[in-house]
């Protein structure tokens, strides 16, 4: 593969000495131009990566707030259509923020794998996490989203021993996001300790960056997470704070969007106090 806008961004933070702030928001949530807008307040409140949900119906290893959140944005009319629409108004002012389209394998093969694999690339979307493809049905997607100069993005978890891992690892690309909890997404807190060593793990055998999420929802957490990887990911803590800034009917407002930023800057100050060692920089 061609160097990508993941590999660019990793390899910046590395001279920067420090890990990255990955952020998950769901597309459509709360609604098209309120998503718009929260998507282009990240990289200024300091997100380094943006992970996009793809809303779905059946999200298997996602917690109630991310469930809330794609409902939401399914209820707004949100669909892949619009979801690639969106990284594009984005890209047209941010060329340089990686936008990685995270969910599961149904809404893709809906829209057809070479029409979305095209229509991304063109969109300007830069790596693919989809959750229920293993890497035994790598010629389904992972094989031609390389192909089509996309990074594919694949889950370790507490589960993944050192005879699964090589598999996990193969076609991989971009970045490892390791899921630092069993369990569904915001369901409890990481334990940094148990982090710093499968981080540890997972470096003996690959030189890609890893990303730890699942449960890191403050900035003391991601403090202490940031100094063992070589990014954090916030997901549920962030689709909250959508919900949470929503009025008596459901109903966004700028206060909306600000209110996110602020929560991110936060996130970010907590990430860059950090002393970044995993990848040996001091």
């Amino acid at each position: 593969m061609s160097t990508t806008r993941i590999d660019r961004r990793f390899a910046a933070l590395k001279e920067e000495g420090r890990a990255a702030l990955v952020t998950f928001v769901m597309a459509g949530d709360p609604d098209y131009a309120h998503a718009l807008a929260i998507l282009k307040a990240l990289p200024g409140a300091g997100a380094d990566v943006i992970e996009l949900g793809m809303p779905f119906t059946d999200p298997m290893a996602d917690g109630p707030a991310i469930q809330a959140a794609g409902l939401r944005a399914l209820k707004s009319g949100q669909n892949m259509k619009r979801t690639l629409t969106l990284v594009r108004e984005f890209r047209s002012a941010d060329g340089t923020t990686p936008i990685v389209l995270m969910g599961y394998y149904n809404p893709i093969y809906v829209y057809g794998n070479e029409r979305f694999l095209a229509d991304a690339k063109a969109a300007g979307v830069d790596g693919l996490i989809v959750v229920d493809l293993p890497p035994e049905e790598d010629q389904e997607l992972c094989l031609p989203s390389r192909q089509a100069g996309l990074n594919f993005i694949r889950l370790a978890t507490p589960t993944t021993d050192d005879k699964r891992l090589p598999a996990v690892l193969r076609n991989t690309s971009g970045f490892i996001y390791y899921v630092s909890i069993t369990g569904i997404t915001g369901a409890a807190a990481p334990d940094s300790g148990k982090v710093a060593q499968a981080v540890a793990r997972i470096k003996h055998h690959t030189k890609l960056p890893v990303c730890v999420g699942f449960g890191v929802r403050t900035a003391e957490q991601a403090h202490a997470i940031a100094q063992h990887a070589d990014g954090v990911v916030i997901g549920s803590a962030l689709v909250e704070a959508v919900r949470t800034n929503l009025d008596g009917e459901g109903k966004p407002s700028a206060a909306t969007t600000k209110a996110v930023a602020d929560f991110v800057r936060a996130l970010a100050a907590g990430v860059r106090g950090a002393q970044h060692v995993a990848a040996g920089v001091r």
